[in-house]
């Protein structure tokens, strides 16, 4: 099984990418706000316990399966050691499954971010995003308080890729993704 972590900054594009990713491969979307939704819709408030309760039942089930496999996209705060701490939670979810690990980082700018953040895809998957003052001032507070662009060398594992997607489209992004890594087609 594969298991490709996909990351970077809110609104650069993980789940479009991821979306055309899984179309071009046999690897299935999971991206983040599959668990994020339901919780906000439930619970009322954005509540990690519960979020992250409910990807590991989806990661112990998935893990299981004969799925090719999965594409999990999150927003990766290096300067937190809890999201850390939280990407090993997962690969020791995988690892008894002889799971290859693969990684990828995506950038692009704020301004390029912003405009993203309103895409009618974004919308649609993402409920919480469409008070559009309200996730843009989200996406801003957590680019001030978090760092999600890592530094060169600081991702120390191997099949690790990162794009500066900011002039790609998600296509083209996937295309990259899949070419790099020899990923089968769909």
């Amino acid at each position: 099984m594969k298991l490709l972590f996909l990351f970077g900054d809110s609104a650069v594009g993980k789940m479009t990418v991821g979306q055309e990713l899984s179309k071009m491969t046999g690897l299935r979307l999971f991206h983040n706000h599959v668990t994020i939704e339901p919780v906000l819709e439930v619970f009322g408030c954005f509540d990690t316990h519960v979020i992250d309760r409910l990807r590991d039942v989806i990661f112990e089930e998935f893990a299981k399966s004969d799925h090719y496999g999965m594409v999990f996209t999150f927003v990766w705060a290096f300067d937190e050691p809890e999201d850390w701490e939280k990407l090993e939670r997962v690969k020791s979810i995988f690892r008894p499954y002889d799971t290859e690990f693969y990684y990828v980082e995506l950038v692009a700018s704020q301004e390029v971010r912003l405009i993203r953040n309103t895409t009618e895809n974004r919308l649609d998957k993402k409920p919480s995003k469409r008070n559009l003052e309200f996730s843009e001032k989200l996406l801003l507070e957590s680019d001030e308080k978090h760092r999600h662009v890592s530094h060169p060398g600081e991702i120390p594992f191997k099949n690790y890729f990162k794009i500066d997607n900011t002039y790609l489209t998600a296509n083209e992004t996937a295309l990259m993704i899949k070419h790099h890594f020899g990923f089968e087609e769909a």
